[in-house]
């Protein structure tokens, strides 16, 4: 079977959720109960809506970002055996930076 890429429609926004390591660098495993970011990278982008007079609104986020998801919401996505998050932009909280 050949792979597969999902190009989302309008201004949606595919990520695939980063997962907080459960131990730390010396080896001490980290109990689950911390307060962790829920945060995700951008695998694809939409591209945009249209306004009233059909000028098209790009989506401002880019491939490879980092995003704050809310706790809950988005539709799930299996491709390839990995699973992914679809969201509307509007939805996602913000861009995170380093």
């Amino acid at each position: 079977m050949a792979a597969r890429r999902l190009i989302p429609s309008m201004n949606r926004v595919l990520v695939e959720k980063l997962l907080q390591p459960n131990k730390s660098a010396g080896g001490i495993l980290l109990p689950e109960t911390t307060k962790q970011l829920n945060s995700a990278k951008v695998v694809a982008v939409g591209p945009g809506e249209r306004d009233r007079d059909g000028k098209l609104i790009p989506v401002s986020l880019k491939e490879g970002d980092t995003v704050l998801l809310p706790e809950y919401g988005g539709t799930e996505v299996k491709l390839a055996e990995k699973e992914y998050l679809l969201f509307r932009e509007h939805d996602i909280l913000g861009r995170l930076e380093e």
